[in-house]
């Protein structure tokens, strides 16, 4: 029987870098399903279509193809009727258009079997903000990842100023706290721990030692 390990939490807590990493050293499959999520969010933005539950939403849903591929190192791609999008979607507007979306009951309903198949014929590290409580609730290790809304915010800021993106902290600051109000608040799957969740703070960690705390805690699990 495949193992499925869910990390949940909010917004730049490192899910995606440490859940990659662990996933990595492990030879799982990691999937960031916050990336379908985007790549929705970005074919709305495409079609200029307002991210809410509505018929327009529903009707890009039956235009539009998303997939999940992995190469033979277990790495992500995200496409869009084909397309590679991966870096597409990493924008401030890619980040706040997909939490908004993810709040729209098809958009859930569209991505649900697409994030359990991949997981119940592989080894899987999912992240995202309701692995855990929705997607895969009989997870055998379930663990909810956070840091202060400050610390988040200055990796988030960090990794856009590499990228040569034009911000200022603060912008990034109030962004990661409205992020969190919408996902916690969203009255479908909202943010939250699951009950058997394990929570791990990395506000004062490292990557490394989130990358060995987490695997730790898979360990002690299995």
């Amino acid at each position: 029987m495949p193992i499925a390990i869910a990390i949940d939490g909010p917004a730049g807590a490192g899910k995606s870098t440490i859940a990659r990493a662990c996933a990595k050293r492990l030879s799982y499959i990691y999937v960031d399903t916050g990336a379908l999520y985007r790549a929705i969010g970005l074919a709305a933005m495409r079609n200029n279509i307002e991210p809410i539950e509505s018929p327009q939403v529903d009707e890009l849903l039956s235009q539009i193809k998303v997939e999940l591929s992995f190469n033979e190192n277990n790495e992500q791609t995200v496409l869009l009727n084909g397309e590679d999008v991966s870096g597409l979607i990493r924008t401030p507007e890619a980040s706040m258009t997909a939490s908004r979306i993810s709040a729209v009951p098809s958009v859930r309903a569209y991505l649900l079997d697409l994030q359990r198949s991949i997981a119940k014929h592989n080894n899987v590290i999912m992240d995202g903000r309701d692995i855990g409580t929705v997607i895969l609730p009989d997870a055998q290790v379930k663990i909810f990842l956070t840091a202060s809304p400050q610390e988040r915010a200055k990796r988030r800021y960090n990794e856009l100023v590499q990228k040569g993106a034009e911000v200022t902290y603060n912008d990034v600051l109030d962004d990661v706290i409205k992020r969190d109000y919408q996902d916690s608040h969203r009255e479908i799957a909202p943010l939250k721990p699951a009950k058997d969740s394990v929570l791990v703070d990395t506000t004062e960690l490292d990557f490394e030692q989130s990358v060995s705390k987490i695997l730790s805690v898979i360990k002690e699990k299995l």
